[in-house]
C-alpha cells in the first residue's frame, strides 16, 4: 500500500475546458482546472487554475498558481501565485504571495511564517 500512496502524490488531475464541476473536490494528488468548479476545492498538494479557469468556491491547499478566475477564499499553505490574468475576489491565508502586474486581487490577505490551518 505504501507504493500506491507514492503513486497518488504524482497524479495529476485535470478538469479541461468545457467542463463544469458541482459540488467539493478532494484531492491526493496535484490538480489543474480549466474548466468551472462551483464548490469547494481541498488538497495536500498543488492547485493550478489555467487561463480559462473559474471557481466559485473557497480553496484549501499546499502551493496554488491562479491565471484564472477565483470567487472565494484561498488558503495556502506555503505559495500563492497570482499570475497576471488572474482575478480573485476574496481573501487569502498563505505564508508566501507572489502578485504579477495586472493581476487583480479584491479582499484581505494574512500572511505568516508559520502557517496554521484552521479548524473547520
Amino acid at each position: 500500500m505504501g507504493k500506491n500512496t507514492e503513486v497518488e502524490s504524482t497524479v495529476i488531475n485535470l478538469v479541461g475546458v468545457g467542463t463544469e464541476i458541482k459540488g467539493d473536490i478532494v484531492s491526493k494528488g496535484d490538480f489543474r482546472i480549466d474548466g468551472i468548479l462551483y464548490g469547494n476545492f481541498y488538497s495536500n498538494l498543488k492547485l493550478v487554475v489555467g487561463p480559462s479557469g473559474k471557481i466559485e468556491g473557497n480553496i484549501v491547499c499546499k502551493d496554488c498558481d491562479i491565471s484564472g478566475i477565483v470567487k472565494g477564499n484561498i488558503e495556502a499553505q506555503e505559495t500563492l501565485s497570482l499570475k497576471a490574468s488572474s482575478n480573485v475576489v476574496g481573501d487569502l491565508k498563505v505564508k508566501r504571495l507572489s502578485i504579477e502586474p495586472d493581476a487583480e486581487f479584491t479582499g484581505n490577505c494574512q500572511m505568516s511564517k508559520t502557517y496554521e490551518q484552521e479548524e473547520a
